[in-house]
């Protein structure tokens, strides 16, 4: 008699001990699941952005310093005549294929396919001499079909026809010493377009670089904050009016192409 009673208390601890989970477990158990998901799904968008930019401010040196060489061969002071103290780009000479990176024989037709570009500046240092500041914008073709940006005029003010990015003049004026630059909009009412937060531009009296911090919002969405003061070297209060360079968009986007710009002073 006390084997049977002791086995069937035996029997209903075993069953008690074998109890699953609540509905209420497993439901928080899924909730904490999800929630852990949606932070490691978030994390790859972010690890991808981070890995492309590491790769680009990898490469645009290297294609900078081969912009650089490149120059030296296609280039001398005969070429540079007539170069003054103010930027200009000059791309006579130049096949287009040695504007793309990486220099790999390609079809002529398939020119076009390779992702990076590199566009000069050359502004003389010295009038009496051959020291030329050699200014190197790399940027990056947005898309296949992308179409960027080549002259700005009264006639055509929004004229693209080209298949890859290069740097124009776009007119600007701010006080001396000041963060504040008002693009020209006059003549095309479009330019205030091509200059975007994260941009960097060239002024094209000194050469000097600057970073775009923003550009306002409407009404003065033609007002860009710099990261550094206008021209400092000049004494205030005046006002300077010029032209700085930069990579505008391509058509019908607004992501910057421009991952990089270099200078160095070559003597040709």
């Amino acid at each position: 008699m006390n084997i049977q009673i002791n086995n069937r208390q035996s029997t209903i601890g075993n069953r008690q001990s074998e109890s699953g989970f609540s509905l209420t477990e497993v439901l928080i158990a899924i909730g904490l699941l999800a929630v852990g998901m949606l932070f490691v799904a978030g994390a790859f968008p972010v690890s991808i952005h981070f890995t492309a930019v590491a790769t680009e401010r990898t490469i645009a040196p290297i294609v900078a310093d081969e912009a650089f060489a490149k120059l030296r061969i296609y280039f001398n002071d005969s070429n540079l005549n007539g170069l003054s103290n103010t930027s200009q780009g000059i791309a006579i000479g130049i096949p287009a294929a040695e504007f793309a990176y990486p220099s790999t024989p390609i079809p002529a037709n398939e020119v076009y396919s390779k992702k990076y570009w590199w566009y000069p500046l050359f502004r003389r240092t010295n009038l009496t001499g051959n020291d030329v500041q050699v200014t190197i914008f790399v940027s990056r073709k947005v898309g296949m079909a992308s179409q960027y940006l080549t002259d700005v005029n009264p006639t055509y003010p929004d004229y693209y026809d080209a298949n890859r990015p290069d740097a124009i003049a776009v007119g600007v004026s701010g006080p001396v010493g000041g963060y504040e630059l008002t693009i020209d909009t006059s003549i095309n009412a479009s330019a205030k377009t091509y200059i975007s937060d994260g941009c960097t531009i060239v002024d094209d009296a000194t050469g000097q670089i600057y970073r775009v911090l923003e550009r306002y919002l409407p009404p003065n969405d033609n007002v860009i904050k710099l990261d550094r003061p206008w021209r400092p070297d000049l004494t205030p209060p005046q006002n300077a009016a010029d032209n700085v360079w930069v990579v505008p968009p391509p058509v019908n986007s607004g992501r910057y192409p421009c991952i990089g710009v270099y200078q160095k002073v070559i003597s040709f």
